[in-house]
């Protein structure tokens, strides 16, 4: 064990501000930390570690990946300047000229451009999340077409697809996240989801128009630490009232989406996603 003070992962969450969870992560995930082991297991952390965990989280915020941001706290450099690259609001604008335009490349290559350049937190949370609020604002005004509509969802839920690969591996908690019978808008649980495995839980998605009763039946197979369920319209949730009062009653539960109310949670007994889907996966995880 080399020189210097030892910190437990609980003394080092709170020093740096990240969550146990998102160390274990960003431990096991990249190899940003390497803590040293007693004779019983119990990892202890340097002054090395701290300093490269704060360096990862300024990478993070610069917009870089995780697996880049890593490279450079553990080699102890700068960031890498972004100075050319576009904008949230000029990415944004190509990729909804793409999307205007039903031209699949000009919107992939918007999105390729988008998670290039910025870490998938801030991807999310200020193009894709900003977008589709503006989509299905243009879609209740008829300024948009049931085939543009279509269209963007096929491009952007492939792309937001492709990301979830391997987010149910790990050693964190688990989350099972699904929306109610007769839900299909499920893009904003997809980006939750995202977010919270970037703080290193894991993910069992089972999405749109899922029969409550089976999440039920599956709790001892899954042993999650919650469920989030998740829907536009608050008449999903009434009518699936009786099946999450039951889910409630036996594992944590927090509805989410445009028709949780804090009301309608009180009156189930759930908890309440009511933010923003990124700010609520970092809440939930700290």
């Amino acid at each position: 064990m080399t020189d210097g003070p030892r910190l437990r992962i609980g003394e080092l969450s709170r020093r740096v501000g990240v969550s146990p969870e998102l160390l274990r992560a960003w431990e096991t995930r990249y190899g940003l930390l390497r803590p040293d082991r007693t004779a019983g297991g119990l990892r202890l952390f340097s002054e090395e570690d701290e300093r490269r965990v704060y360096l990862m989280r300024k990478h993070i915020a610069a917009g870089l990946y995780a697996s880049e941001a890593t490279r450079l706290a553990r080699s102890g450099e700068e960031s890498a300047s972004r100075e050319g690259s576009a904008s949230f609001a000029e990415i944004q604008t190509s990729l909804a000229h793409g999307i205007d335009a039903l031209d699949e490349p000009m919107a992939q290559s918007a999105l390729d451009q988008l998670f290039r350049a910025f870490a998938l937190p801030y991807a999310l949370s200020e193009v894709i999340l900003p977008f589709l609020h503006q989509l299905g604002e243009r879609w209740a005004a008829a300024e948009t077409s049931i085939a543009h509509e279509h269209f963007a969802s096929n491009v952007l839920g492939g792309r937001l697809r492709a990301l979830t690969q391997g987010w149910g591996n790990g050693v964190g908690p688990r989350a099972v996240l699904a929306c109610p019978p007769g839900e299909r808008h499920e893009f904003g649980l997809l980006c939750f989801g995202l977010a919270l495995r970037e703080h290193g839980w894991r993910i069992t998605y089972l999405g749109a128009d899922t029969p409550l009763c089976e999440i039920t039946d599956a709790l001892g197979e899954l042993l999650p630490t919650m469920v989030v369920i998740s829907a536009i319209s608050q008449q999903r949730f009434l009518d699936a009232s009786e099946e999450i009062g039951v889910l409630g009653s036996r594992v944590r539960v927090c509805i989410g989406g445009a028709g949780a109310t804090p009301a309608l949670a009180q009156a189930m007994g759930v908890g309440l996603l009511g933010g923003d889907a990124i700010g609520e996966a970092a809440r939930i995880a700290a």
